[in-house]
């Protein structure tokens, strides 16, 4: 089905719940004035990205008031958070959540968590251990975290699973010069592009903006259409409000006349990847 997709590119307060709550209701009140059907939030956007110690300070179990206020604001348009969760067992997660209907749909816990360069998420959170794709009403999805798409078996994982949009939530910092433009937008430019194109699947990126410990994050979100083509792209370096029109016809024109998911054979895959699996135990 066609639908509005707005890609609310926040800058979150590091460690401020509260503030930011107000932040996402706000854009989720625009959305809905938009006439919008879904809103894709940043990863970590209720809690900013460079927790380190606070990690336990700002984490929030799945039925904490915090969550249950954005439960509440999916009535009236499907929400997808980042967000970090805390388990009954105090483990804690980098986590998104999909919203719709008053109800949490996916729950899904970022797998690869990058401790290289700036980065240091394996010594605060657990990682997650699935990709599952999942059906909404404005069709079936796949939802990632950032690291999580610069791995490709995790993309293909969904697009095996039927998910036709995956939603990627991102805390990229600005790093390097590639020409005119920065080397991790170009970076990301090519990443959702090539993996839309080759999937035949719609990719929607939100990427946070603001600084953090000297860090400065790019922005840059996008919608990207099954061609690889850009189809609305975010300011970089500061606050945006990206809506797109998301058109089933364009997806099924191109899974037509690209059909690689279509002749994609899954048993061929397992057989081959069981295959160095049996290897590499050896």
């Amino acid at each position: 089905m066609n639908f509005t997709a707005v890609l609310a590119q926040i800058k979150p307060k590091l460690g401020c719940i509260a503030d930011n709550l107000k932040t996402i209701e706000g854009e989720i009140v625009k959305a809905l004035e938009a006439g919008a059907d879904l809103i894709v939030f940043p990863e970590l956007a209720l809690s900013g990205y460079f927790l380190k110690d606070l990690v336990p300070e700002v984490a929030l179990r799945i039925d904490s008031p915090e969550i249950f206020q954005l439960i509440e604001l999916s009535r009236g348009i499907s929400i997808a958070i980042g967000f970090v969760e805390e388990t009954e067992d105090y483990h804690f997660f980098n986590s998104a959540m999909y919203l719709e209907d008053g109800k949490i749909r996916h729950l899904h816990r970022k797998v690869y968590l990058p401790t290289y360069g700036l980065f240091d998420e394996q010594r605060y959170l657990a990682h997650g251990t699935s990709f599952r794709a999942f059906d909404t009403k404005l069709g079936r999805f796949g939802m990632l975290i950032c690291e999580d798409m610069w791995h490709l078996s995790a993309s293909y994982i969904l697009a095996m699973d039927g998910a036709m949009t995956l939603l990627c939530l991102s805390s990229s910092p600005a790093r390097g010069i590639d020409g005119d433009s920065l080397g991790s937008a170009s970076a990301w430019q090519k990443l959702v592009s090539t993996t839309a194109m080759f999937l035949n699947c719609r990719v929607l990126y939100c990427n946070r903006v603001g600084f953090e410990d000297g860090v400065n994050f790019w922005g840059g979100s996008e919608y990207i259409s099954p061609s690889g083509e850009s189809i609305a792209r975010g300011a970089l370096l500061e606050e945006d409000f990206v809506a797109a029109r998301v058109d089933e016809g364009t997806l099924r024109r191109e899974r037509i006349f690209s059909p690689m998911m279509r002749d994609e054979n899954l048993f061929v895959t397992m057989q081959e990847l069981g295959r160095i699996a049996q290897e590499r135990g050896r």
